[in-house]
């Protein structure tokens, strides 16, 4: 499924860190002289670009968790993780189809957080598997990119709450990583000491996935 949303055109100047309040968190690549990575054309509008189009998600039925190697196995329904924490991060925004978003500002509640509440990740683990709620979508990342300053499960993109098609109610941003291991509808992440093939990886897509390395497609 592939389009736009005509109600979040930019404007034609690149937004830039500079004048953003103290308390946002400023993804290191939007400090760049050169803010697109290897083939990447700046897009103004906000694509929607999924597999299937979005899942029935009840706000009521909602969870996310996070399992496997941490202190302790820890789970949030949808009131209980809006009172957690929040933090607003300025970043920008690469999709492996090549199209690329520049200055977003999401809101939500860092990746870092929550791993600190389910009693921090243990020695050995090194990977992530991000889960999603439509029809076990994976997508898997190293720990290092999920625990970065500028990682978050966002709820909002804006000024305004995350809509369906872009992931909303929750969805994983990881600014560092080309977009699709942004899981969308996010529902959890596993905690892993070794590395596994997420959903598009194991279809031919990089296991990383570093947009400035074009990490797209093999290992």
């Amino acid at each position: 499924m592939f389009g736009m949303d005509k109600t979040k055109q930019q404007e034609e100047t690149i937004r830039t860190p500079e004048g953003l309040p103290a308390d946002v968190v400023v993804s290191p690549d939007t400090r760049r002289g050169q803010r697109l990575p290897p083939g990447q054309t700046r897009t103004r509008k906000w694509p929607v670009l999924d597999a299937s189009g979005p899942p029935r998600i009840d706000l009521a039925q909602w969870r996310f968790r996070i399992s496997g190697r941490v202190g302790r196995e820890v789970e949030w329904n949808w009131d209980e993780f809006l009172e957690l924490p929040r933090v607003k991060v300025f970043a920008d925004f690469h999709c492996v189809t090549r199209w690329s978003r520049l200055g977003n500002l999401w809101e939500g509640v860092a990746a870092r957080e929550l791993l600190a509440r389910a009693g921090g990740a243990l020695p050995e683990a090194a990977y992530v598997m991000a889960h999603g709620y439509d029809r076990g979508w994976t997508a898997n990342l190293p720990l290092e990119d999920f625990a970065a300053e500028d990682a978050l499960v966002a709820i909002r993109h804006d000024g305004e709450p995350l809509t369906a098609e872009h992931g909303g109610p929750a969805r994983l941003i990881v600014p560092r990583l080309y977009a699709w291991k942004s899981a969308k509808w996010v529902a959890g992440v596993e905690v892993m000491e070794r590395d596994r093939a997420g959903f598009w990886e194991a279809n031919g897509y990089h296991m990383h996935g570093d947009p400035w390395r074009e990490e797209r497609y093999g290992w």
